[in-house]
């Protein structure tokens, strides 16, 4: 699967114009990165991908998912997965219980509790299993966060600043886990940030302004 933004804009509800022409593709397996400084509307592009504009914006162009046009599609149709800046766990499941709540449908019963533990020994925190949210550390939040991302199959990853919360110590460490869990999916991944460290090496960057940010 691809994703391609062409000829994307987006404006406010009072016209003004965050940015317009925005125009790349992204390949499986490949990370881009949006730059850009706060407010310049990089969380509000990943929320036109995904489809949670909200009604303070509206914009043009297409998102096209492997070719075809996702832009008509609720959100829930996209199979785009998203990592924010808070891990956004569920507070009342304990950890095997956020990621079962992210299989697709067709996983029932008992094989939702083995795949969700399966995927914790994956990332060998098999002993937390049974631990809430309250009770671990962000660098465990933001392993199982973006495992549980993972889990949902989606076929776009969207990057919302997601180290921007990690202390220095282990931002470097759970940056580069990011990326080859990421390309080992082999989906297409946008990420935007205001930080150039978290830039994977020997990968694609556009800095802001986006317009006429066009693939070679």
């Amino acid at each position: 699967m691809s994703l391609s933004l062409e000829n994307l804009a987006i404006r406010k509800s009072d016209g003004e114009v965050l940015f317009s022409n925005c125009n790349f593709s992204i390949q499986p397996g490949e990370i881009v990165t949006l730059m850009g400084p706060s407010g310049c509307g990089k969380s509000t592009l990943l929320d036109a991908v995904a489809g949670h504009l909200s009604n303070e914006f509206a914009y043009t162009g297409q998102v096209m998912l492997n070719g075809q046009s996702i832009d008509a599609l609720e959100p829930h149709e996209r199979e785009v997965g998203i990592l924010f800046q808070d891990d956004l766990l569920f507070p009342h499941l304990n950890v095997w219980e956020n990621l079962a709540f992210a299989l697709p449908n067709e996983v029932k019963g008992k094989d939702r509790k083995a795949q969700a533990l399966t995927a914790l020994g994956a990332i060998m925190l098999t002993p937390l299993a049974h631990h809430f949210p309250e009770q671990l550390s962000g660098g465990q939040r933001a392993r199982i966060s973006l495992t549980r991302m993972l889990l949902a199959k989606p076929k776009v990853a969207l990057l919302d600043e997601p180290f921007s919360k990690l202390d220095q110590a282990l931002r470097s460490q759970f940056r580069d886990w990011v990326v080859e869990q990421l390309r080992d999916a082999n989906i297409p991944t946008l990420m935007v940030t205001h930080d150039k460290d978290d830039i994977p090496v020997n990968s694609r960057v556009y800095t802001w302004p986006w317009e006429n940010n066009e693939d070679a």
